[in-house]
Protein backbone atom coordinates (compact mmCIF):
# COMPACT_ATOMS: atom_id res chain seq x y z
CA UNK A 1 0.00 0.00 0.00
CA UNK A 2 1.29 3.41 -1.00
CA UNK A 3 0.35 6.74 0.59
CA UNK A 4 0.73 9.92 -1.45
CA UNK A 5 0.54 13.26 0.30
CA UNK A 6 -0.22 15.67 -2.53
CA UNK A 7 -0.89 18.93 -0.68
CA UNK A 8 -3.32 21.36 -2.35
CA UNK A 9 -4.01 20.27 -5.93
CA UNK A 10 -6.56 21.19 -8.59
CA UNK A 11 -9.50 18.84 -8.99
CA UNK A 12 -9.47 18.10 -12.73
CA UNK A 13 -5.86 16.90 -13.11
CA UNK A 14 -6.21 14.85 -9.93
CA UNK A 15 -9.34 13.17 -11.26
CA UNK A 16 -7.60 12.44 -14.55
CA UNK A 17 -4.65 10.95 -12.67
CA UNK A 18 -6.98 8.67 -10.70
CA UNK A 19 -8.56 7.40 -13.89
CA UNK A 20 -5.19 6.77 -15.53
CA UNK A 21 -3.92 4.92 -12.48
CA UNK A 22 -7.02 2.73 -12.30
CA UNK A 23 -7.02 1.94 -16.03
CA UNK A 24 -3.34 1.01 -16.08
CA UNK A 25 -3.08 -0.96 -12.82
CA UNK A 26 -2.82 -4.74 -12.68
CA UNK A 27 -3.40 -7.38 -10.03
CA UNK A 28 0.01 -6.89 -8.41
CA UNK A 29 0.07 -3.09 -8.26
CA UNK A 30 -0.12 -1.70 -4.74
CA UNK A 31 -3.27 0.01 -3.52
CA UNK A 32 -2.89 3.74 -2.92
CA UNK A 33 -4.36 6.41 -0.63
CA UNK A 34 -4.02 10.02 -1.83
CA UNK A 35 -4.22 12.64 0.93
CA UNK A 36 -4.88 16.17 -0.33
CA UNK A 37 -6.93 19.36 -0.35
CA UNK A 38 -8.63 21.02 -3.31
CA UNK A 39 -9.13 24.70 -4.18
CA UNK A 40 -12.84 25.61 -4.20
CA UNK A 41 -14.85 23.39 -6.57
CA UNK A 42 -18.33 21.89 -6.82
CA UNK A 43 -18.42 18.33 -8.13
CA UNK A 44 -21.45 16.58 -9.56
CA UNK A 45 -21.90 12.82 -9.28
CA UNK A 46 -23.73 10.64 -11.79
CA UNK A 47 -27.03 11.06 -9.90
CA UNK A 48 -26.90 14.88 -9.86
CA UNK A 49 -29.80 16.83 -11.33
CA UNK A 50 -30.15 20.42 -12.50
CA UNK A 51 -32.06 21.26 -9.31
CA UNK A 52 -28.91 20.53 -7.32
CA UNK A 53 -26.75 23.13 -9.06
CA UNK A 54 -25.67 26.31 -7.22
CA UNK A 55 -28.67 28.61 -6.83
CA UNK A 56 -26.77 31.84 -7.43
CA UNK A 57 -23.99 33.04 -9.69
CA UNK A 58 -20.62 31.81 -8.49
CA UNK A 59 -17.00 31.85 -9.54
CA UNK A 60 -16.55 28.40 -8.06
CA UNK A 61 -16.08 25.86 -10.89
CA UNK A 62 -18.68 23.11 -11.32
CA UNK A 63 -17.29 19.80 -12.57
CA UNK A 64 -19.38 16.84 -13.73
CA UNK A 65 -17.61 13.66 -12.65
CA UNK A 66 -17.96 9.89 -12.97
CA UNK A 67 -18.38 9.15 -9.26
CA UNK A 68 -21.56 8.04 -7.59
CA UNK A 69 -23.74 10.44 -5.65
CA UNK A 70 -24.92 13.96 -6.32
CA UNK A 71 -23.39 17.38 -5.64
CA UNK A 72 -20.83 18.35 -3.04
CA UNK A 73 -18.27 21.07 -2.38
CA UNK A 74 -14.52 20.80 -1.86
CA UNK A 75 -12.32 23.60 -0.58
CA UNK A 76 -9.30 24.48 1.53
CA UNK A 77 -9.58 23.25 5.11
CA UNK A 78 -11.23 19.99 4.05
CA UNK A 79 -9.36 16.66 4.11
CA UNK A 80 -9.80 14.61 0.94
CA UNK A 81 -8.60 11.02 0.75
CA UNK A 82 -8.88 9.20 -2.57
CA UNK A 83 -9.01 5.43 -2.17
CA UNK A 84 -7.47 3.61 -5.13
CA UNK A 85 -8.14 0.04 -4.09
CA UNK A 86 -8.40 -3.42 -5.66
CA UNK A 87 -11.64 -4.64 -4.08
CA UNK A 88 -11.14 -8.15 -5.41
CA UNK A 89 -7.86 -8.45 -3.56
CA UNK A 90 -9.44 -7.00 -0.40
CA UNK A 91 -12.34 -9.44 -0.89
CA UNK A 92 -14.97 -6.79 -0.22
CA UNK A 93 -17.76 -5.23 -2.24
CA UNK A 94 -18.86 -1.62 -2.58
CA UNK A 95 -21.18 -1.74 0.43
CA UNK A 96 -18.39 -3.06 2.63
CA UNK A 97 -16.02 -0.39 1.34
CA UNK A 98 -18.51 2.36 2.15
CA UNK A 99 -18.96 0.99 5.67
CA UNK A 100 -15.20 0.84 6.26
CA UNK A 101 -14.68 4.40 5.03
CA UNK A 102 -17.48 5.64 7.28
CA UNK A 103 -16.13 3.68 10.23
CA UNK A 104 -12.69 5.20 9.76
CA UNK A 105 -14.12 8.71 10.11
CA UNK A 106 -16.32 7.68 13.04
CA UNK A 107 -13.28 6.30 14.86
CA UNK A 108 -11.24 9.43 14.13
CA UNK A 109 -13.82 11.86 15.51
CA UNK A 110 -14.44 9.50 18.42
CA UNK A 111 -10.85 10.15 19.51
CA UNK A 112 -12.05 13.69 20.31
CA UNK A 113 -15.13 12.58 22.21
CA UNK A 114 -17.48 13.23 19.29
CA UNK A 115 -20.25 10.72 18.61
CA UNK A 116 -20.88 10.21 14.89
CA UNK A 117 -22.75 7.70 12.74
CA UNK A 118 -23.52 6.66 9.18
CA UNK A 119 -26.91 6.39 7.51
CA UNK A 120 -28.14 3.44 5.49
CA UNK A 121 -29.79 5.47 2.73
CA UNK A 122 -27.45 8.47 2.72
CA UNK A 123 -23.76 7.46 2.76
CA UNK A 124 -21.47 9.71 4.74
CA UNK A 125 -20.82 10.52 8.38
CA UNK A 126 -23.12 12.63 10.54
CA UNK A 127 -22.83 14.32 13.91
CA UNK A 128 -26.41 14.68 15.03
CA UNK A 129 -28.32 15.88 11.97
CA UNK A 130 -25.30 17.58 10.35
CA UNK A 131 -23.04 15.94 7.77
CA UNK A 132 -19.34 16.14 8.49
CA UNK A 133 -17.94 13.75 5.86
CA UNK A 134 -19.08 12.86 2.34
CA UNK A 135 -18.37 9.76 0.24
CA UNK A 136 -18.37 9.21 -3.50
CA UNK A 137 -16.90 6.25 -5.36
CA UNK A 138 -16.39 4.83 -8.81
CA UNK A 139 -15.67 1.14 -9.44
CA UNK A 140 -13.89 0.08 -12.64
CA UNK A 141 -12.76 -3.47 -13.32
CA UNK A 142 -13.10 -4.30 -9.64
CA UNK A 143 -11.04 -1.31 -8.50
CA UNK A 144 -12.20 1.86 -6.73
CA UNK A 145 -11.27 5.50 -7.07
CA UNK A 146 -12.58 8.81 -5.73
CA UNK A 147 -13.14 8.49 -1.97
CA UNK A 148 -14.10 10.65 0.99
CA UNK A 149 -13.92 14.23 2.26
CA UNK A 150 -13.93 15.40 5.88
CA UNK A 151 -14.71 18.99 6.85
CA UNK A 152 -12.07 20.31 9.25
CA UNK A 153 -11.68 24.09 9.24
CA UNK A 154 -13.15 25.62 6.09
CA UNK A 155 -15.57 28.18 4.74
CA UNK A 156 -18.89 26.33 4.84
CA UNK A 157 -20.82 29.09 3.01
CA UNK A 158 -20.62 27.40 -0.44
CA UNK A 159 -22.61 24.46 0.92
CA UNK A 160 -25.52 26.83 1.58
CA UNK A 161 -25.84 27.51 -2.16
CA UNK A 162 -26.52 23.85 -3.01
CA UNK A 163 -28.48 20.88 -1.70
CA UNK A 164 -25.51 18.97 -0.27
CA UNK A 165 -25.50 15.42 -1.63
CA UNK A 166 -28.92 16.19 -3.13
CA UNK A 167 -30.71 16.75 0.20
CA UNK A 168 -32.46 20.13 0.51
CA UNK A 169 -31.73 21.79 3.82
CA UNK A 170 -29.07 19.29 4.86
CA UNK A 171 -26.86 20.88 7.50
CA UNK A 172 -23.10 20.51 7.32
CA UNK A 173 -20.60 20.80 10.12
CA UNK A 174 -16.84 20.69 10.64
CA UNK A 175 -14.43 19.59 13.31
CA UNK A 176 -13.29 23.09 14.26
CA UNK A 177 -16.88 24.04 15.17
CA UNK A 178 -17.07 20.91 17.32
CA UNK A 179 -14.11 21.96 19.41
CA UNK A 180 -11.32 20.04 17.66
CA UNK A 181 -8.18 22.17 17.69
CA UNK A 182 -5.68 19.89 15.97
CA UNK A 183 -4.54 21.20 12.59
CA UNK A 184 -5.50 19.63 9.28
CA UNK A 185 -2.14 17.90 8.81
CA UNK A 186 -2.42 16.14 12.16
CA UNK A 187 -6.00 15.10 11.44
CA UNK A 188 -5.06 13.89 7.97
CA UNK A 189 -2.43 11.57 9.41
CA UNK A 190 -4.85 10.26 12.01
CA UNK A 191 -7.44 9.59 9.30
CA UNK A 192 -4.87 7.70 7.23
CA UNK A 193 -4.15 5.52 10.28
CA UNK A 194 -7.80 4.61 10.84
CA UNK A 195 -8.27 3.96 7.12
CA UNK A 196 -5.30 1.61 7.02
CA UNK A 197 -6.63 -0.27 10.03
CA UNK A 198 -10.14 -0.65 8.68
CA UNK A 199 -9.37 -1.30 5.02
CA UNK A 200 -6.74 -3.97 5.52
CA UNK A 201 -8.19 -5.75 8.54
CA UNK A 202 -11.35 -7.80 8.75
CA UNK A 203 -14.17 -6.19 10.75
CA UNK A 204 -17.32 -8.25 10.06
CA UNK A 205 -19.43 -6.07 12.37
CA UNK A 206 -19.00 -3.14 9.98
CA UNK A 207 -20.84 -4.91 7.20
CA UNK A 208 -24.09 -5.51 9.12
CA UNK A 209 -25.61 -2.01 9.12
Amino acid sequence: MTIRRLGKVDYLPTWEAMKRFTTARNEVDADELWLLQHPPVYTLGLAARAAHLPRSATRIPVVKTDRGGQITYHGPGQIVVYTLLDLRRLRIGVRQLVRRLEQSVIELVGQYGISASGREQAPGVYVGDAKIAALGLRIRNGCSYHGLSLNVDMDLAPFADIDPCGYPGLRVSQLRDLGVEDDIDTLGEKLLATLQSNLWNSHPEMETR
